[in-house]
């Protein structure tokens, strides 16, 4: 199944694929060849993160790091459908801005829908061109996914908030600059109705950064500590007690990017390979397990053409990103365990020693943290009975 693309599209096609094949080298490996273990040290996650950011300036410099946002902010201004365009003809080069691409699609639309003028052309510039780099400073080890819950406090200072409070999970804040915070700024008020999202500088005193290093041996997360650090009152995003709105709009964002992301059938390809390595591909359980990961990729992608058809019809899929989200954890553990069985004692092997250098290995590993991202699988079963199935609410005390 493939959407066609109209003249207009098709001349975009043409003109995304010069402006690659010049500024980028033809991707000539499979998905394994990224492998999450590779980048397991400080020293090569922080050149990872450079080379990321590099590519990012390319990106704003060449006119393609935000097709769709307004001319007036650095984007072209163009449609969704020239985005989707865009990336498809990226699949075919060697070229990643890591997670660069995921803090701009969950930044990037806030600040959008809800930043002021000044705000938007102060901010979206240096976004998109990675001068700036941002975090989502939302989770607490309260407020996961029950996010409102969260305890981080905001006190009015005049001119001012004091912040005082824990984020954890934060993805990237040791590279960050600045931050989209939430924070309880009406300990009174409902808790949804009690929350405003300020932006917060990083690196200012008071923010103490601490990693976490997660069991690839990698450095992904961080918790994130605010004492006394003041933020101007021109920097709330949204109104104050309204920043409920704002994070409903990043976490709708979330869930589609992370069911969507890596889908194709190059992993397909791997696998079948590891089989033929371990003499397993004429054995009729793993041609099965093989054929399964192959309809689920499938599924996948025929899915996401669906929500792309969509997004250029001009509706905005709702509950579309919970079903692809648990699809596509369900997915990701039958894969990642048919990998595993099909290395067996290689398995165990990491580096250079192991089969695509760790990758499988990298991938078993760093799949929890992708099923919690963006809300659990059984926060989006909630959100899918209750409406698309019509279940009873889940009894709950702010209810």
């Amino acid at each position: 199944m493939r959407i066609e693309d109209t003249p207009e599209e098709a001349a975009f096609r043409r003109e995304a694929r010069a402006w690659l094949a010049a500024n980028a080298r033809p991707r000539t490996g499979t998905d394994a060849d990224e492998s999450v273990l590779r980048h397991h040290t400080p020293e090569a996650e922080a050149a990872h993160f450079e080379r990321c950011r590099a590519w990012q300036r390319r990106l704003y410099e060449g006119g393609f790091a935000a097709l769709t946002w307004p001319e007036s902010v650095g984007g072209r201004g163009l449609t969704a459908a020239h985005q989707i365009v865009f990336h498809e003809e990226m699949r075919a080069f060697d070229c990643t801005t890591g997670f660069l691409a995921s803090i701009i699609a969950l930044v990037g639309p806030a600040l959008l829908a809800y930043g002021t003028e000044e705000q938007r052309r102060h901010y979206v510039p240096r976004l998109l061109s990675g001068d700036d780099v941002w975090c989502q400073l939302f989770s607490e080890p309260d407020a996961g996914s029950d996010l409102a819950n969260l305890r981080a406090r905001a006190e009015d200072a005049g001119d001012a908030w004091i912040v005082n409070g824990q984020k954890l999970w934060t993805t990237g804040a040791q590279y960050s600059d600045l931050g989209l915070l939430l924070v309880r700024t009406n300990p009174d008020a409902p808790k949804h109705a009690g929350i405003t999202c300020l932006v917060a500088d990083v690196r200012a005193p008071g923010v103490d950064v601490r990693p976490l290093v997660t069991s690839t041996g990698g450095v992904h997360f961080n918790e994130v500590f605010f004492r006394d650090v003041r933020v101007p009152k021109a920097d709330v995003l949204g109104e104050v007690d309204g920043g409920w709105a704002v994070a409903r709009t990043t976490l709708a964002n979330e869930s589609v990017m992370i069911g969507t992301s890596a889908i194709g059938t190059r992993d397909v390809d791997a696998l079948a390979a590891l089989a033929r390595t371990a003499g397993r591909l004429d054995d009729a359980d793993t041609r099965e397990r093989l054929a399964r990961v192959y309809l689920n990729e499938r599924i996948l992608e025929l899915f996401r053409t669906r929500m792309q058809a969509a997004v250029r019809a001009g509706r905005t899929p709702d509950v579309d990103g919970s079903v692809l989200k648990v699809f596509w954890a369900e997915s990701r553990a039958f894969k990642d365990a048919v990998a595993l069985d099909l290395l067996g004692a290689d398995g165990l092997l990491d580096g250079a020693d192991a089969p695509a250098e760790g990758y499988w290995q990298g991938q078993y590993l760093d799949f929890p943290m992708g099923t919690i991202g963006g809300g659990t699988c059984e926060v989006h079963r909630n959100g899918i009975g209750e409406r698309v199935l019509g279940l009873p609410r889940e009894p709950r005390e702010d209810r």
